[in-house]
């Protein structure tokens, strides 16, 4: 950490001297001034954080000089200097913007505690402007939340991409903010005053999707009476968002590779090239590279739309996040559903972030909206939660109870992860919690044993 620095500004060579001896052993950076524009020099050059101001300096004295030094854009703390009896100016250079004011003579005790308190200030100072920050910071990603250090690494990608213009690839669980993040990327952007398009490719019929996507003229086939603007032509100068673009068929692959590529298409059933400028931004739960493996997604495709690629952890991996977000979906609940419910209680609490979330944040957030619009307390309790967040462990994932509305690859990770938390709790129970017992009996390395404990977030 630099050195506190520290300026005396003295027309008397004695008294600065005096001054410097009694604080060199704090190990300060001390700079001295004959007289303020000296002073207002050294502050311009080196930047001092606590200026010790005498009053009586020829030329430009204490107090123009206290003026000038607070009109600066982040002045330093000033403490004027006065000759004992003179506290009526004292009192009025602290009008102006002093921070302190100290007599002559002076005691040394008297002087150090003046500077242990002015650097006491100032580094508060910096730590709440650090926090304002930060919360601003988190403010400005609209409705994304998160405080962890993996939504610290999403959020830095936000804000280093939104600017740009390239295509964007945001992978994640189902619930996990997919959309969200899309749209704080189109909000910092150039575009951000033109259209944001969303197209759900999962949702749309393989036999639509691109009239969806291209738009289609009259004609072109059954059922098409009129023409119509595909999901490209309403996002021209805007962004598009292809939401599980994991599910769209080789064929209609091809067709976007195409615009892509030369920012051209044409409706069905029509001859008319049509030009758009639209920034790309893609997402899937699937993991597109083993996709590419079956055959079942384009290599190329994959290299156009990955240029810059976004992770979104699932809420298990940042339960950190989880009383942030439960508090800011209660405080929102609260106002829709006009309930007077503004907390939690901290046993609730502690369920909601032992539980392992397999819909995520969507999944968490409707828990809180059906104990908010259910409870008659005014505080959420236990009470007011399920039975499977209370009794998890009642309620262990098999083939007859998961979500078969989830992919095959994310119903596969939970039915693993719900078999390793399970064996590995069972195997620490039998060793009395012991971790190098229990790695041996499982012939695993103890780190190992470690790391998983840590993942899936087992109590010892």
């Amino acid at each position: 950490m630099p050195k506190p620095s520290i300026l005396i500004a003295d027309d008397e060579k004695a008294a600065r001297y005096g001054m410097k001896k009694a604080l060199q052993k704090e190990n300060y950076i001390i700079y001295e001034a004959k007289d303020g524009t000296d002073a207002l020099q050294i502050i311009k050059t080196h930047h001092p954080e606590l200026i010790f101001l005498d009053i009586n300096m020829p030329q430009l004295d204490g107090m123009k000089t206290l003026e000038m030094i607070n009109a600066m854009k982040n002045p330093p703390l000033v403490v004027i200097v006065t000759a004992f009896g003179s506290e009526k100016t004292a009192v009025e250079a602290m009008k102006k913007g002093a921070y302190d004011y100290i007599a002559k003579p002076y005691e040394v005790d008297e002087l150090r505690i003046i500077v242990k308190n002015a650097f006491e200030k100032l580094t508060l100072q910096e730590e709440n402007a650090r926090l304002r920050q930060e919360i601003g910071r988190l403010e400005g990603m609209g409705k994304l939340i998160g405080q962890s250090e993996n939504m610290k690494e999403v959020f830095d990608k936000i804000e280093k991409v939104g600017t740009t213009d390239v295509t964007v690839l945001i992978q994640g669980e189902s619930g996990s903010g997919k959309e969200l993040v899309a749209r704080e990327i189109h909000k910092r952007s150039k575009r951000r005053d033109a259209p944001f398009i969303v197209m759900n490719c999962a949702a749309v019929p393989e036999t639509l999707i691109e009239s969806e996507l291209f738009g289609h003229e009259k004609g072109a086939f059954t059922g098409a009476t009129e023409r119509r603007l595909g999901k490209f032509e309403l996002a021209n100068n805007g962004t598009i968002f292809l939401d599980e673009i994991g599910d769209m068929s080789i064929s209609t692959q091809s067709k976007l590779l195409r615009i892509l590529q030369e920012q051209k298409f044409e409706r069905l059933g029509g001859t008319e090239t049509l030009a758009v400028d639209t920034r790309i931004i893609s997402a899937t739960h699937h993991d597109l590279e083993e996709e590419i493996e079956e055959e079942r997604f384009r290599e190329d495709l994959y290299y156009r739309i990955n240029v810059v690629n976004i992770k979104l952890p699932p809420l298990r991996h940042k339960t950190e996040d989880i009383p942030l977000l439960a508090n800011r979906f209660i405080q929102y609940f609260s106002e829709r559903h006009q309930k007077s419910v503004l907390s939690i209680t901290s046993d609730a609490m502690k369920c909601l972030v032992s539980y392992n979330w397999p819909g995520n944040v969507r999944q968490l957030k409707n828990v809180i909206e059906s104990a908010m619009v259910l409870t008659n307390n005014e505080v959420l309790d236990t009470t007011d939660l399920p039975e499977e967040i209370l009794h998890p462990e009642n309620n262990a994932l098999t083939l007859e109870n998961i979500n078969y509305n989830l992919s095959f690859r994310d119903a596969k990770k939970l039915l693993i992860e719900s078999f390793e938390r399970d064996f590995i709790k069972k195997k620490l129970d039998e060793c009395g919690g012991n971790v190098s017992r229990a790695a041996e009996a499982l012939d695993m390395h103890r780190q190992n044993l470690q790391q998983k404990i840590r993942e899936l977030r087992i109590s010892k």
